[in-house]
């Protein structure tokens, strides 16, 4: 294999979400504010796809409080915790840019009724795990083989162990409160 490729296979997901353009879905995004790290969800709908292997990105396209918001995703970034496809549009274009001109209900796509909603994953590293395991092998027999062929009289190596660290993170959840109407105190005569 190239050593591009390689090192491009190394930073790909094992499993993809199975996407389509029209496709209502709910993106958990994980968010760095300082040292504290938290999940970000955006929903909408897909606008377009692009790219393959490590550079493929899809668009997504929401309307928050009256003003259009788009955000592009890798699909293959660690930073995109999960994707969930919340509706199944019909879409007949690959690029749905003409939702940027509508405004209301005409800016959805219609649903596909008589499709079921499924989280399907696509798996991209199965194959190639099997065939790096076989070539590991041939590779560790080998070693094994070259190690018994050493005479004894190198020195043992020195191990050294590594310090411990732990990292801890923090995870927000935002939640709705609910104002309390107070009432006026009472002064006792």
């Amino acid at each position: 294999m190239d050593m591009i490729k390689s090192i491009e296979h190394e930073q790909l997901k094992n499993k993809i979400p199975d996407l389509h353009v029209g496709d209502t879905v709910r993106v958990h995004q994980r968010i760095k504010e300082g040292n504290r790290e938290r999940i970000q969800v955006f929903e909408g709908i897909i606008m377009k796809q692009q790219g393959g292997g490590v550079n493929a990105t899809f668009t997504v396209r929401r309307v928050a409080y009256g003003v259009g918001v788009e955000k592009t995703f890798l699909i293959h970034s660690p930073m995109v915790e999960k994707v969930e496809v919340v509706r199944v549009g019909k879409a007949r274009r690959a690029k749905l840019y003409y939702l940027r001109d509508r405004v209301g209900k005409s800016a959805k796509t219609k649903e596909n009724l008589g499709a079921r909603i499924e989280n399907k994953e696509i798996a991209l590293k199965e194959d190639m795990v099997e065939e790096t395991t076989a070539e590991e092998a041939k590779v560790e027999e080998v070693v094994a083989e070259a190690e018994v062929e050493k005479a004894p009289e190198e020195a043992p190596a020195v191990e050294t162990q590594e310090p411990v660290v732990e990292e801890t993170v923090d995870t927000v959840k935002e939640e709705k409160v609910e104002e309390v109407a107070e009432e006026p105190v009472k002064k006792e005569e």
